[in-house]
């Protein structure tokens, strides 16, 4: 072939590449504008939120939307986890379908109020690739382990009763140690709660020498720290701060060392059975026969505040005073929830977060909703616009009031009260009502 041929040769071949290369382009433009990064065609999404960058669930016409519910249902907590649980499933009642799809809860997971637990049923859940998003934990240190599994999975993880500030924010604009992006609770942060007692113990008491016992859990160790922190900077004194196991029974040697720092208030925001050690045992001990006992929410239950040595004791936690709150997805309100609760189990919720669980569900509910839209009789559901909605609340009317979610996760609100205890299993359900102390930040 000569010189000119081959000049020609070569403006063809460059004429042809052009072509494809542009053939090509358009294609690329036409998967992006219908697909996510997988590839997976979300047909007309119209005003759904989300990019498909965590992926595209489908639900296929007669299945079902499917989320699930990871609470402590068993053991000593289970007082705290099965209110959560059945406020889930009234939720998703009272809410009905998403354009036409049912919701299922499917079988209630235990998260056993501990990190174990807690990873158990995550590797659970995420082996389930049509879950779309979780209620729960329960209890913080579940949350450690589950959270991270769950929200890598690309779904979302919202908790009702989870109040440790290292799994969102120190309030102050830092993030937690443990914070997981898709993560969100409607529990109020334990920053917060810790600020409330110290100002309590200060302010009400006029007490400024105290001792805190905590067991270790993320929860009991973050309000323990928290309240530290406050009542050394309101001016008070923490004589001595410790820790107890989980399990143990014999609480004297650990009463004892307290006792010698001489505390006007011991705070243990502990759970049971512990709490029922250090509160039967604390008062027979030399120097602490007049000090003030104080826990929190994990103590914050019927059983709790039925036993004698519980009598006269302050509890800390999220102010239930909801009356006429009204849920604006389902319109029911706080006191009609109470009735429909008892009506259906015989009693009242035997922990303090009920309300929060619902909410919760609700709000996921609506991000499902706002991320979702209907191909073919396909429900298409996109991951990342679950996120999307979650982050952008603000204003949402709830039983626990208005719900506004921050950067780190937070939703729920900082309103706190004491309560202290009569005394007796006839007084309990009066206990649980008989505020001493409202806070609110």
């Amino acid at each position: 072939m000569d010189r000119l041929g081959s000049q020609v040769h070569a403006r063809k071949y460059r004429r042809a590449l052009t072509v494809l290369l542009a053939m090509v382009a358009v294609l690329s433009l036409l998967a992006t504008s219908c697909g996510n990064d997988d590839g997976v065609d979300i047909g007309d999404r119209g005003t759904a939120m989300g990019d498909g960058s965590l992926g595209i669930v489908e639900v296929e016409e007669g299945d079902v939307i499917q989320i699930r519910s990871l609470e402590a249902i068993t053991g000593d907590v289970a007082f705290l986890g099965l209110p959560n649980q059945r406020a889930v499933e009234f939720a998703i009642e009272h809410f009905g379908q998403i354009h036409g799809f049912d919701v299922d809860m499917g079988t209630g997971l235990d998260d056993l109020c501990s990190a174990d637990g807690g990873q158990a049923a995550a590797q659970i859940i995420v082996a389930d690739e049509d879950v779309i998003g979780v209620i729960g934990t329960s209890c913080s240190g579940a949350a450690v382990a589950a959270a991270p599994l769950i929200t890598e999975a690309g779904m979302a993880m919202i908790s009702a009763s989870n109040t440790s500030p290292a799994l969102t924010s120190d309030l102050a604009g830092t993030e937690g140690e443990n914070r997981s992006v898709g993560y969100y609770r409607t529990a109020h942060n334990d920053r917060a709660q810790g600020e409330a007692v110290s100002t309590f113990v200060l302010e009400e008491l006029g007490l400024t020498k105290a001792a805190t016992i905590h067991d270790g859990d993320p929860y009991t160790q973050g309000l323990a720290e928290a309240f530290k922190d406050f009542f050394e900077r309101d001016g008070g004194t923490v004589t001595a701060a410790t820790a107890v196991n989980k399990d143990d029974t014999d609480m004297v040697p650990v009463l004892t060392e307290i006792a010698a720092s001489s505390p006007e208030l011991l705070f243990f925001p502990i759970f049971q059975p512990a709490g029922n050690f250090v509160a039967d045992q604390a008062p027979g001990i030399p120097g602490l026969e007049s000090t003030v006992l104080m826990g929190a929410d994990g103590l914050l239950n019927l059983d709790f505040l039925a036993l004698p040595q519980a009598a006269g004791m302050y509890l800390s936690g999220p102010d239930t005073r909801f009356g006429s709150n009204e849920n604006e997805s389902t319109g029911t309100t706080a006191d009609e929830f109470l009735d429909m609760y008892e009506e259906s189990f015989g009693e009242r919720p035997a922990a303090p977060f009920w309300a929060h669980a619902y909410d919760a569900t609700t709000l996921l509910l609506e991000a499902i909703k706002a991320a979702s839209w209907v191909d073919g009789g396909t429900l298409m559901i996109d991951r990342q616009g679950i996120r999307d909605h979650l982050n952008s609340v603000q204003g949402f009317q709830g039983l626990i009031g208005t719900i506004n979610c921050d950067e780190f996760g937070d939703c729920g609100a900082s309103r706190i009260t004491v309560v202290q205890n009569i005394g007796g299993e006839e007084n309990a359900d009066a206990s649980m009502e008989n505020v001493v102390y409202s806070w609110a930040r």
